[in-house]
């Protein structure tokens, strides 16, 4: 259905050191890089990281977050761990979420300008 999405941020070396801890371990790598800009994605940018003048405000209450699909547990695990390395804050640890599914495995962090992510595995294992 989405082709991409893309956020606005404060500063993009910050935001790069944040996504590139966070998506290596799911298997996504920023793909294109020019100023003010970070494309991240496996094959193609599915994730446009750019500076604004002007960021959507965080609001935990807005419901609005962004979940990315992780290949293991492991890597959701990976995932949370490099995030809150650099800069991000735990909104939920990694661990089965049973009220989801049965091989629901996520982990929840919000990055360094307020969005709220999670990386989610469906597989038992």
């Amino acid at each position: 259905m989405l082709d991409h999405v893309s956020i606005g941020v404060r500063d993009t070396n910050v935001s790069k050191r944040f996504y590139d801890a966070a998506l290596k371990p799911l298997g996504y790598t920023c793909l294109s890089q020019s100023p003010g800009s970070l494309g991240y994605g496996a094959e193609a940018v599915a994730l446009w990281v750019n500076e604004a003048q002007r960021p959507v405000s965080a609001d935990g209450e807005s419901g609005l977050h962004f979940c990315f699909a992780a290949p293991t547990r492991s890597s959701v695990d990976a995932f949370h761990a490099g995030a809150l390395r650099k800069g991000g804050s735990d909104n939920g640890a990694p661990g089965l979420r049973a009220s989801y599914g049965e091989n629901y495995y996520a982990a929840f962090i919000i990055d360094p300008d307020g969005y709220r992510l999670e990386a989610y595995c469906g597989v038992a294992s």
